[in-house]
């Protein structure tokens, strides 16, 4: 009777020994149950009209936050400044040993040239600057950076041709205790006047301008 009995017992010892193995080769993957849209890695993602870049393009206006301000108020003045350029990311990098060089020109920014528009005639350093718009690029030394009005818009990169520069403007930069891992561009109201904030690991330069 004793081996009647253990004979079934031994198979369900079999089956549940394979089961085991089965789960420990195959591991059952869980589905999260949040919306599907957040479960989509962004470089896996398929864009039928262009590709996704790692470097996207953003602006900063003077007044600060132009845009949401017209919104609410309509009979705003028009804006005095527009900076136009695409964010690059250190991804690891060390910034002047993996990025950039001291002394080697920079386009500020990365694919298409970085452009600001002067609404009205601007100030700057003493160097009147007409309006219009002017691809910028930069010159960065261990201690200061020399930003480069140039006349060749609608670019990409930097072709640099001294003789379409405006204006040449050196200005001090100083190291900064929180690293910046995507590279920004933004105006800031210091004292009722425009500055021009640019920040990348551990840099930053700021160019004061008047109107």
């Amino acid at each position: 009777m004793s081996k009647i009995i253990s004979l079934p017992v031994f198979l369900l010892f079999l089956i549940a020994c394979n089961n085991k193995k089965s789960e420990k080769n195959n591991p059952v993957i869980k589905i999260p149950t949040t919306d599907s849209s957040t479960r989509i890695r962004p470089e896996r993602a398929v864009n039928p009209y262009a590709t996704v870049d790692v470097s996207p393009m953003d602006m900063s206006y003077y007044p600060v936050d132009y845009p949401k301000v017209k919104m609410s108020n309509s009979s705003i003045e028009p804006p005095l400044a527009r900076i136009v350029y695409s964010r690059p990311h250190l991804q690891g990098r060390d910034l002047f040993k993996d990025v950039l060089k001291y002394g080697e020109p920079w386009r500020l920014g990365a694919n298409e040239s970085t452009e600001l528009d002067l609404y009205k005639d601007a100030t700057i350093q003493g160097k009147k600057i007409k309006a219009g718009r002017y691809v910028l690029y930069c010159i960065p030394e261990q201690d200061k950076w020399t930003i480069v009005f140039n006349s060749n818009i609608d670019s990409w990169g930097l072709h640099q041709d001294a003789t379409k520069d405006i204006a040449r403007i050196t200005i001090p930069s100083k190291q900064i205790s929180t690293p910046i891992e995507f590279f920004t561009i933004v105006f800031e109201n210091v004292n009722e006047k425009p500055v021009l904030v640019m920040a990348w690991g551990n840099v930053e330069a700021r160019l004061p301008m008047t109107f």
